[in-house]
């Protein structure tokens, strides 16, 4: 699985997933506006959270576990019945935990009581959602590209005629829903891939725990659960600071131009995302793990830097063009921002070393310590600025956690070389 093979393949799905959200988005600010805007934008983040919980956590470990065991067919199994059984196990507690707690946490997200309902609709979610997480995991971690490929694909365009449909039909009520449901729809598409591969059986995924497995899972599970909760929850921190001082349009500026940059890296995330981490899991030298990094920095930071460039001169045109007229304000924003995404495809690079190395206890104080980093510094910043504050904090935010990610990788990189 080369890395041009994988970025040409994953390109289809990529595209899929931008013209998906760009026809979204159009949609969305139409009929919502930037207020409503920013609420999708909370309800958004509990989906991550509520992913990461239920599934997502450990699926960055399968995909590992899998590529790294790919000679041992009865391992890679133990380890599939073991992520099955600690997701379900964990769905049910999120989903019981959201469904006690749906009212006050509504009333946080959303600041008015009407709405908490939508809740109600993730929680019924949650187990499709845990089970399509996974079975994409393990198509990803078999490198089975094509059909991963297809799964996602699949999946964007049903979330994208489901959440256009509800939306025209019930407005942000019927928005919210959409989004909460959405991630779940996908399976449809995941089961019928995997299921018509010649390596796969049901009763592959499950069985009785396996503690060996359940070791090697942990690790990545505690390092993506701490992902999956903490930049959620510092993008709904950010969201209220800003409705609450600004307002609430204000909070839609913002979060419509960090939507623009999540569209817009998918071009360089989506195929590194299916290559890179299987292939850390690979390297056992320590010269080929740099090497590595430097060949991924060579493909991703120019498209990167191209990419920003691009969009920061066409910026007014593509307001327009993507959101609506009433958005115009966030042409503001976007120099501090496309200056921060540059700076976040470096430290994503760097960052999935220590994932693809299972550095745990490395991963998740840089993962806590940036999360913290960028409220406080939005806290601060917009008290001077405004609402330009937030984006300037972004870039600050990931400028400190690209140098300490750069040490503590030179670090890992200089064990591997001890260890070999």
């Amino acid at each position: 699985m080369s890395l041009v093979r994988t970025s040409y393949l994953n390109a289809v799905a990529v595209l899929v997933r931008i013209a998906s959200a760009l026809v979204l988005n159009k949609i969305l600010a139409i009929l919502v506006g930037p207020s409503g805007y920013a609420l999708i934008g909370q309800i958004q983040n509990v989906v991550s959270i509520m992913a990461g919980i239920a599934g997502g956590a450990i699926s960055t470990g399968v995909v590992k576990a899998t590529a790294e065991h790919f000679d041992d067919d009865t391992r890679q199994y133990a380890i599939w019945r073991t992520a099955f059984r600690l997701s379900i196990w964990t769905t049910l507690l999120a989903a019981a935990l959201l469904f006690l707690f749906r009212r006050q946490l509504g009333i946080w997200l959303f600041h008015r009581g009407d709405l908490t309902d939508v809740l109600v609709w993730l929680v019924l979610a949650l187990p499709a959602m845990c089970a399509n997480t996974l079975f994409l995991a393990i198509l990803n971690g078999k490198k089975e590209v094509g059909a991963y490929v297809i799964a996602n694909a699949s999946g964007t365009l049903l979330a994208l005629s489901v959440t256009a449909a509800m939306t025209a039909a019930f407005g942000i009520r019927g928005a919210l829903i959409a989004v909460a449901i959405s991630p779940a729809v996908a399976i449809t598409a995941s089961v019928v891939l995997i299921s018509r591969t010649p390596w796969f059986r049901p009763q592959y995924i499950w069985g009785p725990t396996d503690f060996t497995s359940l070791r090697e899972l942990s690790k990545y599970a505690l390092m993506m659960l701490t992902t999956a909760v903490c930049t959620p929850i510092a993008q709904t921190l950010i969201r209220n600071h800003l409705g609450e001082t600004i307002g609430w349009e204000s909070a839609g500026y913002w979060q419509a131009v960090s939507k623009i940059s999540e569209i817009y890296l998918m071009l360089i995330i989506g195929p590194l995302a299916v290559y890179y981490l299987p292939r850390i899991a690979e390297i056992r030298r320590s010269e080929e793990l740099r090497s590595e990094v430097v060949r991924v920095y060579r493909f991703s930071l120019p498209l990167a830097a191209g990419f920003a460039l691009g969009i920061y001169l066409m910026r007014d045109t593509l307001v327009i063009l993507l959101f609506a007229s009433n958005f115009r304000p966030m042409t503001e924003l976007f120099g501090w921002q496309l200056a921060g995404d540059v700076v976040k495809i470096a430290s994503w690079v760097l960052g999935y070393v220590l994932l693809g190395k299972a550095a745990a206890k490395a991963f998740i104080a840089t993962e806590v310590l940036f999360s913290i980093s960028l409220v406080i510094f939005t806290w601060l910043l917009t008290g001077y600025f405004g609402l330009k504050g937030a984006t300037m904090a972004y870039f600050v935010s990931y400028v400190l956690y690209l140098l300490i990610l750069a040490f503590v990788v030179k670090r890992v990189i200089r064990f591997q070389t001890m260890a070999a």
